[in-house]
């Protein structure tokens, strides 16, 4: 939506005027109009401190079904919907990472979480998750609970984190299916979290599913895109999101 232009105080500051162009508002909003997709129907994943996973849909579904298992209508553009789930994401990474006071990089602890060969899940959902005092006890006290081996070093922690969030992911995947009664065969990862490229591999290799990761800055690139749509630079989403496609590095997982 065109807001408007600079007032006169303000072109005279910066030295130029411009029109003003309202975006996608809400950052997951914007990241999800930067997907990278070919195909009209596919999964996104909002990568971050959160994962938002969900599908585009021309029409709200305020069903029972979709209440219990948590789904939300939220706006995007063009007036789609955004019908998905909040998933905890990679806030347990930040908050363990946080607790080994930051010696460990996030690709050295994914690296870890690798080479531990692990492979135990917890419930990534699980409130208790949201804001523990130390996370790392957390996750050790709900492998204990269900009577798994309990995760003592870094690369250990960090895989049950990577190995809990990929099963979340097939685990809302399949509920989506089900809700929609489709099909989705392609999975696009953006933000932060489609640089993670062990829980990349792990979400194909659980969910069956191609997964494309990228962009990276999914929510700048998301409103760069919805303002080029407005400027004609594009004829319209479909044209731009093809464009991402060609104009960032997407990196391509299949299911092993």
């Amino acid at each position: 939506t065109f807001v408007g232009r600079l007032t006169k105080e303000m072109e005279k500051e910066v030295g130029f005027n411009l029109d003003i162009v309202q975006a996608a508002s809400h950052d997951t909003a914007s990241a999800v109009v930067s997907v990278p997709a070919e195909e009209k129907d596919f999964l996104y994943i909002s990568s971050g401190t959160w994962s938002l996973m969900g599908v585009e849909r021309e029409e709200a579904d305020y069903s029972e079904e979709s209440r219990i298992h948590n789904f939300t209508n939220e706006g995007g553009y063009e007036y789609r919907y955004r019908y998905l789930k909040n998933i905890m994401g990679l806030w347990m990474q930040q908050s363990v990472k946080k607790e080994y006071e930051n010696k460990y990089s996030y690709n050295e602890l994914w690296e870890m979480a690798e080479k531990s060969g692990f492979g135990v899940t917890i419930d990534a959902n699980d409130e208790r998750l949201l804001a523990p005092e130390s996370m790392i006890q957390t996750i050790q006290e709900l492998c204990k609970e269900k009577g798994e081996k309990i995760p003592e070093t870094p690369g250990e922690v960090v895989n049950v984190i990577a190995h809990s969030l990929a099963e979340c992911y097939k685990k809302t995947a399949e509920e989506i299916e089900a809700l929609t009664g489709k099909k989705y065969p392609v999975l696009h990862i953006v933000g932060g979290g489609s640089q993670a490229d062990y829980l990349c591999r792990l979400t194909a290799k659980a969910t069956g599913k191609k997964v494309l990761a990228g962009p990276m800055e999914g929510t700048a690139v998301g409103n760069l895109v919805v303002q080029m749509i407005r400027d004609k630079s594009y004829r319209n989403i479909h044209e731009a999101r093809k464009a991402v496609g060609e104009s960032f590095e997407v990196k391509k997982y299949l299911p092993e």
